[in-house]
């Protein structure tokens, strides 16, 4: 009679969970990417104090960081003991194009954190990508770069905005370097920026497969204009993250909440955020 009442139980228990929205009743946690964060979302806590800032990324639960070139203040010898004593792993770092002292400059920052992803972030808008000449040279610059990083034991990576996914002369920049670049280049897919151009960022995810072991993850708006820049705690805006997580599959490694601004308290942001992906089973974290 016990185990019938348990067993009941057990029934309703599941025919509730089905009746709560976004629960990804189904995961396996091996197949869920872990949950970091862009550390350039709270450079203004870093300006004020560099090491409570990243405590509180930590107890939050974030399981690691993607760096970005901190204060010179900040060394990186300091920045990666702070890192260490939190328990954070610093599992790319975002640079400028990597070529020349660039290249230096990475190659020194991934030894000091131990860290294998090197992205180049992309910012500014520039030629580029602007028609296909553009583009060729574009493929071949940066398959040398990724060429170059192979042979320090470092893989690149490369970073979208929004014009990286709009048509130039009908070509879509970064879907002309999926088909053209070495598939040992990777790409950190910006999914809110990719709705801001339009596109669907699941289905770029899903076209990009396991090419797509980054992804970046914040909301708001997604139009352009100054509004794009409203950007509220994941799963309070306009991205879909339901189907962003559905066509990550075994692909994706890490999903890493970012916001380029925030009105409110930024901690707040981001353990809302926190909160969203863990409990529905997009991430994992820490907690």
């Amino acid at each position: 009679m016990q185990s019938r009442r348990n067993f009941i139980k057990v029934l309703g228990l599941g025919a509730a969970a089905f009746s709560l929205p976004n629960i990804n009743l189904f995961a396996s946690t091996d197949s869920i990417p872990n949950l970091g964060i862009q550390l350039y979302t709270v450079r203004y806590e870093i300006e004020k104090d560099f090491e409570i800032a990243v405590k509180r990324i930590a107890e939050i639960g974030y399981k690691g960081i993607e760096s970005y070139p901190l204060p010179e203040n900040i060394t990186l010898k300091y920045a990666s003991k702070v890192f260490h004593d939190a328990g954070l792993e610093v599992f790319s770092i975002h640079s400028e194009l990597p070529v020349g002292q660039n290249l230096e400059t990475a190659l020194k920052t991934t030894d000091a954190y131990n860290s294998k992803l090197v992205v180049y972030h992309g910012w500014p808008e520039d030629d580029k990508y602007k028609g296909e000449d553009n583009l060729k040279s574009t493929v071949e610059l940066y398959n040398e770069i990724g060429e170059k990083l192979k042979s320090h034991g470092l893989q690149f990576g490369l970073h979208n905005h929004w014009w990286e996914f709009e048509k130039v002369d009908g070509i879509i920049p970064f879907y002309y370097l999926l088909e053209n670049l070495n598939d040992a280049i990777f790409f950190e897919i910006d999914t809110y920026w990719a709705k801001t151009a339009g596109m669907n960022p699941a289905e770029i995810i899903e076209d990009f497969g396991k090419r797509a072991k980054l992804l970046h993850i914040k909301d708001g708006p997604a139009v352009k204009g100054d509004a794009m820049y409203a950007q509220v705690p994941v799963g309070s805006g306009n991205v879909d993250f339901q189907s962003v997580y559905s066509a990550c599959k075994d692909n994706t490694e890490w999903m890493i909440v970012e916001f380029d601004e925030y009105e409110r308290n930024i901690f707040d942001g981001i353990d809302d955020s926190y909160d969203y992906l863990t409990k529905n089973k997009f991430a994992v974290g820490n907690r």
